[in-house]
């Protein structure tokens, strides 16, 4: 991916990974345009980091998609690179029947979500003469945490599509990567952002900065390598049993 003189429109980039990867892309020369559901941390954040513009969208409703992409495309034509970034993690006890309306929240967002924005986005940045998108699954797309199935699942989802999405979109000039994160220090759940076992966030940010620039398939930071080929390398079973621990 070019590092720098993009159009970047990263809808669910109010705060943690996103937002991190927002100002840093923005510091590298990038027009960054943030996508979110409070108009109060949009605000924020267009005080704070100047130069960054912001758009109020939903990805979980899909008339405020179109609404937003009608937006961003009217107020920001050279859009050329979508990061599809919003997502919700959630415990869930399956032997209760009481998890069905988190799970469905956490489709609503992490799978139709992205399908949405890319529906909205895809033939304009086709369009464009140098273009990328970037999905975001997550490390346990590979290898799952048991206490938060359907965040995984979700994310499992994501790689499978980004896969279908890469091979579509060749010969059209758009790459089409997907950012796999660990565990990083953010509010994604309680108690993650100081917790010892998640990557510090500055560190995380550095790492996939350095990365993008070469990166052709998935964006892996070294942290995330276990979980992405536990299959291969025969522990992921107790990999499994060893982030149902931690959760607890």
């Amino acid at each position: 991916m070019r590092i720098h003189d993009n159009t970047i429109f990263i809808p669910g980039a109010t705060s943690g990974i996103g937002l991190a990867l927002a100002v840093r892309l923005h510091s590298e020369g990038n027009h960054v345009i943030v996508g979110g559901r409070r108009t109060e941390l949009l605000a924020q954040i267009a005080r704070q980091y100047p130069g960054i513009d912001t758009v109020r969208i939903d990805v979980a409703d899909a008339a405020d998609v179109d609404r937003a992409a009608a937006e961003v495309l009217e107020r920001f034509g050279g859009v050329n690179v979508l990061i599809t970034m919003a997502g919700l993690m959630r415990a869930e006890n399956l032997r209760d029947r009481g998890f069905l309306p988190t799970a469905v929240t956490e489709v609503h967002t992490n799978i139709l979500g992205p399908l949405r924005l890319v529906s909205a986005f895809v033939e304009h940045i086709v369009a464009q003469p140098q273009a990328t998108i970037i999905t975001v699954s997550s490390g346990l797309a590979f290898t799952p945490m048991a206490t938060t199935p359907t965040y995984s699942a979700s994310k499992a989802a994501i790689h499978s599509f980004t896969d279908s999405l890469r091979l579509q979109l060749a010969g059209t000039g758009v790459e089409v990567l997907e950012l796999a994160p660990p565990a990083v220090q953010t509010d994604l759940m309680p108690g993650q952002a100081d917790a010892e076992w998640a990557m510090p966030l500055d560190g995380f940010v550095d790492e996939v900065m350095s990365l993008l620039p070469s990166a052709t398939r998935e964006i892996l930071v070294e942290n995330v390598k276990p979980l992405r080929f536990a299959e291969s390398a025969g522990n992921r079973d107790d990999l499994m049993a060893a982030l149902a621990h931690q959760a607890h």
